[in-house]
């Protein structure tokens, strides 16, 4: 299986992807979209949108996808046998911004 996914470095929902191709053992060429113009153009043109993370399995692309979703696509077309295993991060949330202070900012 040829495996190509289109990531941000540090994402919630890339994050979730490469976990569940983890889990599965899956071998995969990891394209960094954020600091690569030229993976990030890459990923227009095979998916012909802008969002991500995108991930392609032999020819077929999965466009803005959740690790989830993934994972559902790989068993649902017997690509992969069900395991127990457990993923190493959440596969279906973004970015934790938790950390962050929302308290407002006036610029005046």
């Amino acid at each position: 299986m040829k495996i190509t996914a289109y990531l941000k470095p540090s994402c919630g929902w890339s994050n979730g992807v490469r976990a569940i191709l983890k889990k599965y053992q899956l071998d995969y060429e990891d394209k960094d979209i954020l600091n690569c113009p030229e993976n990030y153009a890459e990923m227009i043109q095979r998916s012909g949108q802008t969002l991500s993370p995108c991930v392609e399995i032999d020819g077929v692309v999965l466009s803005d996808v959740s690790g989830e979703e993934v994972e559902n696509y790989l068993l649902s077309n017997e690509l992969v046998q069900q395991n127990e295993s457990q993923p190493d991060s959440p596969i279906d949330q973004g970015c934790d911004h938790g950390d962050l202070d929302d308290s407002t900012i006036r610029f005046f």
